[in-house]
């Protein structure tokens, strides 16, 4: 089975290829020579075996050599002698001045461009050249240019400040290397999140590196924030403990300490007195004057029979018939017009008398 190794190259380039001697198999740090891109190029070795599989499967997709047009890896050419390590050598030494050139030739076409890095390929057959740009830069005119000049195939390749800085690498805050220039490899987004999170100065001067972007290694330790503060109140509570109402001023994570205020004064005191104390104040509270429980209501009395005397006759109204009791129920209209007596006419005189 073929080995499967990662070669690096100048600027943390990196490639993953298959090495077909299972007899001599290669280690880490050897120069090897390999099949790049319509060339040769020589490397040395980062990761063999099961590591080098791991990492290609994470991160392979992202490599800029080592993938044969047909898909598969490339192959592992030989071992580099001494001679080629010696003019590969020459050529990095080399690459400086040719930066310079370049560099004339963008001002004479007055580009807005900055170039950061160049790049030969070992067998001279390829010049790659890093710049960083604002925006989009129409350059075609300047290859044809560079072309000419170095007498070789010119590639322009675009950047960003933070690939820029981990290939010319530098000096960080903290007085070692650029982490990008080292060891971390796979550059992750950084966001000023992870900043609050901590705790620290949003002061760009202070969270930002030499790249002008923030710090890689605030996401070193940011679960570790966030799992160690769900342990801690929140800042601005208000917590009820021995000495009665306190709001939480701060907390110190390393120290497992709470900054405390109250109308007495502040007060620092560990997280698990704290604990202790709202436990047993807890537990001591009497339960509160404005809670009332509710209070059914009693049941309604059983129903009584109720027993009424007998009337006696005289006390018994006397029966009303149906009619009476339809016209007490319905008053009846009084006609108002005179009645006629003795057959008359009506408003004539009354009959004489006789005699």
């Amino acid at each position: 089975m073929p080995q499967t190794v990662e070669v690096r190259f100048k600027g943390n380039r990196k490639g993953f290829f298959e090495w077909p001697d299972e007899a001599d198999l290669l280690r880490v740090r050897d120069a090897v020579v390999v099949d790049a891109d319509r060339g040769e190029d020589l490397g040395r070795i980062s990761a063999v075996g099961e590591t080098a599989l791991k990492k290609c499967g994470t991160s392979c997709g992202g490599c800029s050599v080592g993938e044969a047009p047909s898909g598969d890896k490339a192959a592992v050419l030989r071992r580099a002698s001494r001679d080629e390590v010696s003019r590969h050598e020459e050529l990095r030494r080399s690459e400086e001045d040719v930066r310079r050139q370049v560099i004339e030739r963008v001002r004479a076409h007055s580009l807005p461009m900055k170039v950061s890095d160049s790049e030969w390929q070992w067998d001279r057959k390829k010049l790659t050249v890093y710049f960083t740009a604002e925006k989009r830069v129409d350059f075609r005119n300047l290859v044809r240019d560079l072309a000419g000049l170095f007498r070789t195939r010119i590639e322009l390749r675009q950047i960003g400040v933070r690939d820029e800085a981990a290939r010319l690498s530098g000096v960080g805050r903290c007085g070692r290397e650029y982490c990008c220039s080292t060891w971390l490899t796979e550059l992750s987004p950084v966001n000023l999140g992870l900043a609050k999170d901590q705790h620290l100065s949003l002061n760009p001067s202070q969270i930002s590196g030499g790249c002008g972007r923030l710090l890689c290694c605030l996401k070193y330790e940011h679960d570790f924030y966030v799992t160690a503060r769900k342990r801690f109140p929140k800042e601005g509570k208000m917590l009820v403990t021995a000495r009665g109402s306190e709001k939480v001023v701060a907390v110190d994570l390393f120290r497992e300490r709470v900054f405390l205020r109250s109308e007495e004064g502040p007060r620092i005191v560990p997280l698990l007195q704290l604990k202790e104390e709202m436990e047993a104040v807890a537990a001591a509270a009497p339960a509160p004057s404005g809670a009332v429980a509710p209070v059914q209501p009693p049941p309604p009395p059983p129903m009584r029979p109720v027993t009424e005397p007998a009337a006696s006759p005289a006390e018994t109204p006397p029966s009303t018939p149906a009619s009476a009791q339809d016209g007490a129920t319905k008053p009846r209209r009084r006609r108002r017009g005179r009645r006629r007596r003795g057959g008359g006419p009506p408003g004539g005189s009354p009959p004489a008398s006789e005699g």
